[in-house]
């Protein structure tokens, strides 16, 4: 259990615990949340939307956010890096830019003051990732936990069903009760992004647009080089073929001599009288 083909992850979550770190050590933690009355609407900082999910206030948030992360690495693999990376960035500015426009313009008036409060962390990305997970990655097997001692074989069982997956869904969910009600909100955030791009709702070039390899380790190599590898494979597969042509007309008899044109022309005349 590693980090093996899954170089974003691990920058994710080396990131992650990175940033956290600095910013308790920096004493910085103050300027990656949002309240939206004192931030937005008095004091006009909207440049929060672009940093408050770079890292997060406590560490039990960073704990839980990195296992998460770990455990949904799965994702990565299966898509690519690059597909991948290209997601968690799109991600990362959708989220950025709807989360808090919603909050201050619908929810905070809607919800009289009650919502008015966006917590630090990457929480939405992480939902949205999670949504993926849940979509694509099956269940290995299920097992049920009973709520009460029956008194014989044949009646009902009464208990809870979980599977393999279940463990993850529940790191997600205390990871979204952290700093409620604004946590549950950046989740469900999260999760619609993740849902609307699995259900390709986004424009298309948007979804077909990707980071460059580059970006994520991935090195494509010159023209000149695929070609000349493409050269050397039709010049060993075309070398046992023409040294079995070659014994071929050793063995069996002499190949008939080709008639020059003259003659061709010839007998067409003679055909035709």
């Amino acid at each position: 259990m590693s980090f093996t083909n899954a170089p974003v992850t691990r920058s994710l979550v080396y990131g992650l615990i990175g940033m956290s770190i600095a910013a308790s050590l920096l004493d910085i933690k103050h300027y990656f949340y949002i309240l939206v009355d004192l931030h937005i609407w008095r004091f006009h900082q909207s440049w929060r939307a672009l940093i408050y999910q770079l890292c997060y206030t406590n560490s039990s948030e960073v704990l839980f956010a990195t296992m998460t992360l770990y455990n949904m690495r799965t994702v990565e693999r299966l898509w690519g890096s690059r597909k991948y990376a290209t997601f968690v960035l799109v991600t990362f500015l959708l989220t950025s830019i709807i989360s808090p426009l919603l909050l201050a313009v619908v929810l905070r008036p809607v919800s009289l003051g009650l919502l008015n409060y966006l917590p630090a962390g990457p929480t939405p990305i992480i939902f949205a990732v999670l949504a993926q997970y849940h979509a694509m990655i099956p269940y290995i097997y299920k097992y049920r936990i009973a709520t009460s001692i029956s008194g014989s074989p044949d009646d009902q069982f009464q208990g809870l069903t979980f599977s393999d997956k279940s463990y993850r869904y529940l790191l997600a969910l205390q990871l979204a009760l952290f700093q409620w009600p604004g946590s549950i909100f950046g989740a469900s955030m999260g999760w619609i992004v993740g849902y609307a791009w699995r259900m390709e709702i986004f424009p298309r070039s948007l979804m077909r647009w990707r980071l460059p390899g580059w970006i994520v380790g991935i090195r494509t190599p010159p023209r000149s080089r695929e070609f000349e590898g493409l050269r050397r494979r039709l010049e060993d597969e075309s070398t046992p073929t023409a040294a079995t042509t070659g014994l071929q007309g050793q063995t069996g008899s002499a190949p008939e001599r080709r008639r020059t044109t003259g003659q061709q022309l010839m007998d067409q005349f003679q055909g035709a009288f």
